[in-house]
């Protein structure tokens, strides 16, 4: 039997001399207390090195995948075809896609785990030609590349930005909602008439920003922000208000607020427009089932995309309404059938 052994400075594939002993399982530590006693149940067969840490890089992220890269088949072809035994592996997924692609004979087995243990532990008398000290530093420059490419690549990671961004949507509203209401509340005691003539509030805040104290209404011209018949009605209320006079200092605080809700508003149109085209490149089939707010919610709710992937159809169905479900369950009454999914 052959065996396969991944090492940071490169393939070793090991010939088992005595299989007998592979038999006693729980004993089998004992046959690698020493590089002597090591070295009469393995031998070294062949040893694949890497030129440098990218090398290397690629290999680990190729085997993490459960994918064969070229180095590694052309060992496998060379030397594990040549001599018709069964190959022992640590990784069950791999050696799946060896017996595909290669059609050879892979083993996987607790013996095998034990076996890939005893190597691990006496791996530097074993592989001859390697400096303990340079394993080492391999070992610690590909535990760092790739940690970076895990980081970097990872696709978990990808949809953290529509969970910030639907997070900021949502606050940006709330906000925005707080101040629209006091810009309202703030300036219906001098104009109370113009809360009831304009009811979008941009607009509102537009018209403010542009006109101010309501004496100047009878001579603004606001046919670039209302139609003609609101602008004559504006005008109108304006002459007859029953508003309070406000001093020139509060109109400046009601105007730099106006300027602050138009600011916020923007901002959030450029916000939503990135959560669509996001949604659209990273969860496609959701954003055209739900829409963009919906499926950006879902994802935020679940964590991310691969655990919303996950859940189950019932589990879908009802999250956001978490609370009204176990307060249902607990007072026995019935459960909520829709949660986040009932505004798609």
């Amino acid at each position: 039997m052959l065996v396969l052994f991944e090492t940071s400075v490169g393939y070793a594939i090991f010939k088992v001399l005595n299989e007998k002993k592979l038999q006693e399982v729980d004993s089998l530590w004992k046959e690698f207390e020493t590089p002597e006693k090591a070295n009469k149940i393995v031998k070294l067969k062949h040893f694949e090195k890497f030129q440098d840490t990218a090398e290397a890089l690629a290999a680990f992220t190729a085997l993490m995948e459960g994918k064969i890269n070229k180095q590694l088949k052309k060992v496998l072809k060379k030397i594990v075809k040549e001599a018709h035994e069964p190959l022992a592996v640590a990784d069950a997924k791999l050696g799946g896609v060896i017996k595909e692609k290669l059609n050879l004979s892979c083993i996987h087995s607790p013996v095998v785990n034990e076996l890939m243990r005893g190597i691990r532990s006496q791996m530097d008398g074993l592989i001859p030609g390697v400096e303990p000290r340079e394993m080492a530093a391999m070992c610690l420059g590909l535990a760092h590349s790739l940690s970076r490419y895990r980081l970097k690549f990872s696709a978990d990671k990808v949809d953290t930005m529509i969970v910030q961004a639907i997070s900021l949507l949502d606050d940006l509203d709330k906000e925005l909602n707080n101040y629209i209401m006091r810009c309202r509340e703030w300036y219906g005691w001098h104009f109370p008439e113009l809360g009831k003539i304009i009811s979008d509030n941009l607009t509102y805040c537009k018209c403010l920003q542009k006109v101010g104290d309501r004496k100047n209404y009878a001579s603004a011209k606001l046919s670039e922000l209302l139609p003609e018949e609101v602008e004559a009605e504006v005008k109108a209320a304006a002459e007859i208000s029953m508003g309070t006079e406000v001093s020139e200092e509060d109109i400046c605080n009601i105007l730099h607020l106006c300027t602050q809700v138009i600011e916020i508003s923007e901002y959030r149109t450029q916000l939503y427009e990135y959560l669509q085209n996001r949604m659209m490149a990273i969860a496609p089939n959701v954003t055209v089932m739900v829409g963009e707010l919906v499926g950006a919610r879902l994802i935020a709710h679940a964590g991310s995309l691969l655990n919303l992937a996950k859940h189950e159809a019932s589990t879908v169905q009802i999250l956001g309404a978490e609370k009204a479900l176990f307060r249902a369950l607990k007072s026995r009454r019935d459960t909520p059938k829709y949660g986040l999914i009932y505004h798609a």
